[in-house]
């Protein structure tokens, strides 16, 4: 149906269409309201609502509710620990049917091969996943990745129909400077630049937002919110598996600025995913804390797709991608049947089952060089009165990437600085995996929750270097050398045992397993780990991973040492 006559008979219900859906109680993200109608989809998308005598198929959907098929606008599909197409049917199970997905933790391992893996993974499947490229690889010139892109390694990318713009702008002291690095990133010709600026100050986003930032998603008050609204930003309202702030900053929403918010995840682990959900968790949560639901529906479809420029998504409207989701209750947002194109996805909790593409030349990514536990030892600088030494520790907080920067007396034993079980700080160490430098920062970290054992992963935002935590250098040690062995992933160490593994051969981000499979591995990892006494409510493999992002205030640490992110400098260990 190419002419217009054909078009426009077909809007008009003259002539005959792919499918009707009878006796739909739309959600009208436009109008704000819900209506009783029929709709008519024809060649995978809508041509439009009302009556719809002739069609080829029919569904009768009895009062059902239909609402426009989600959309996550900030995700990084390398924390789920899933590849491109298992995370992708997964997301359709949940009525999500696009995603903007950065894959900058994959770019920090494997460069513009990550990049084009996420892409080629992507193109085939029937799902809108847009890509923004990562603008900060490295995040900043205090940690070592296994990649550096400039602006002139993310032009080719620039033309591919699923490239959206560039990814979150963290470094966003080189956008306020006009870094020449930063500034040639910024002129690439893309249409969206995502925001990512914790802690910076007001009258600074004056600049941020006139470099081309529009959205942020890490605001944590709403004060935060407030100032980023006053200026014209998106506001993206987080509920990831390590993150969440959705139910701290849903006050800020009001009548008056609702289109300015929009749902996203952020990092969000697979078994989150399996249990909770995707952006319909978030959609539950908004409605149980006291968002009207037509509102909830709002901020997780059509405000995503205005915030991108995603012409043609986010809406049930003529002319519109036929990308819906059939509600059997809409505040409990209990999922019947999820639709992309007009075909079936997802018939109550189903999913779609894809070929996965493969990635040999980015598996064994792990390289640490000639190792030894000697790497982790801390000596005090002189003598150590009284058995103790005065040092700095990164203090975790509950359910947030924000840190505090500590003071605290530790132990000193054998002339080495040791953790303190009793206090519950840890050890941590962040040693250089992908240029076999040999270059370790050591620290320690105050509430991992921790009391004996070791946990060590390769995934460590940003720059995905391998990160241990532990009570004593001999487990720290075999968690190590157990990540190394498995080319990469997720160890607990009790002792002299490895208690419990998951290879992520993938640049050591990603398992080629099922979902299901993935997740039980990941529960038995968490039940391994609060013997061990990390908290019932806490998950110590997500927190761990983001103790070495040196743009997330206040103190953290990487593979040249602790940092100070206010200041952006390295600050020493020891006072």
């Amino acid at each position: 149906m190419s002419g217009w006559k054909e078009k426009m008979d077909a809007a008009r219900g003259r002539a005959e269409i792919d499918l009707v859906l009878r006796r739909a109680r739309l959600v009208n993200v436009f109008s704000g309201e819900i209506h009783l109608t029929e709709i008519g989809i024809d060649r995978g998308k809508f041509v439009g609502i009302g009556a719809f005598e002739k069609a080829r198929r029919e569904i009768d959907l009895d009062g059902k509710y239909v609402v426009p098929g989600l959309i996550d606008g900030h995700v990084h599909i390398e924390s789920s620990s899933l590849c491109p197409e298992e995370f992708c049917a997964l997301l359709l199970s949940h009525g999500v049917t696009a995603a903007v997905v950065d894959p900058h933790e994959i770019a920090n391992v494997a460069g513009p091969a990550g990049i084009r893996y996420i892409l080629d993974a992507l193109s085939p499947l029937p799902f809108n996943g847009f890509v923004a490229l990562p603008s900060c690889v490295p995040a900043t010139d205090l940690e070592t990745s296994g990649a550096r892109l400039a602006a002139e390694d993310l032009r080719p990318f620039v033309d591919h129909p699923r490239v959206i713009g560039l990814g979150e702008v963290m470094d966003y002291p080189a956008v306020l400077e006009a870094r020449p690095d930063m500034t040639a990133k910024l002129e690439l010709p893309v249409r969206h630049r995502d925001g990512h600026a914790p802690g910076i100050a007001p009258q600074d986003l004056n600049a941020y937002y006139l470099a081309g930032m529009t959205t942020d998603h890490e605001c944590t008050t709403p004060e935060e919110v407030l100032e980023r609204l006053r200026r014209g930003f998106y506001i993206m309202l987080r509920e990831g598996s390590a993150a969440r702030n959705l139910l701290a900053l849903l006050p800020a929403v009001t009548g008056e600025n609702a289109s300015r918010f929009l749902f996203v995840t952020d990092d969000r682990h697979v078994t989150d995913l399996l249990r909770e959900g995707s952006i319909d968790h978030l959609i539950r949560l908004a409605i149980r804390a006291g968002c009207p639901p037509v509102r909830a529906v709002q901020m997780a479809t059509i405000n995503a797709a205005r915030a991108f420029g995603l012409a043609g998504l986010g809406a049930v409207a003529p002319g519109y991608q036929a990308d819906f989701v059939v509600l059997n209750d809409l505040e409990r947002f209990e999922i019947e049947a999820v639709y992309w194109g007009g075909e079936r996805q997802s018939s109550r909790g189903s999913r779609p089952r894809f070929s996965h593409l493969p990635a040999p030349h980015l598996k064994n990514s792990v390289r640490i060089g000639n190792w030894s536990a000697d790497r982790l030892a801390v000596r005090p600088d002189g003598p150590a009165p009284g058995g103790t030494v005065r040092a700095r520790v990164i203090g975790v907080r509950e359910f947030s990437l924000l840190t505090d920067a500590l003071e605290r007396e530790l132990p000193v034993q054998d002339g080495l600085v040791q953790s303190d079980p009793a206090r519950g700080i840890a050890k941590i160490a962040v040693i250089e995996r992908h240029h076999a430098s040999g270059r370790v920062g050591v620290g320690f970290v105050e509430g991992l929750g921790l009391q004996r054992g070791a946990v060590a992963s390769t995934v460590a935002h940003d720059s995905h270097n391998l990160v241990v935590a532990g009570m004593s250098d001999a487990e720290m040690d075999l968690a190590v050398r157990t990540c190394v062995e498995m080319g990469g992933g997720f160890c607990l160490v009790a002792g002299d045992r490895v208690l419990g593994r998951l290879p992520l051969p993938v640049a050591g981000l990603i398992t080629e397993r099922p979902a299901e499979e993935t997740a039980d591995a990941l529960d038995e990892l968490h039940r391994l780990a609060r013997g061990l006494g990390a908290f019932a409510g806490t998950d110590p493999l997500m927190t761990l991973a983001f103790l070495s992002l040196p743009v997330i205030p206040e103190l953290k640490l990487t593979d040249r040492g602790l940092v100070d992110v206010h200041s952006f400098q390295p600050v020493p260990l020891l006072l």
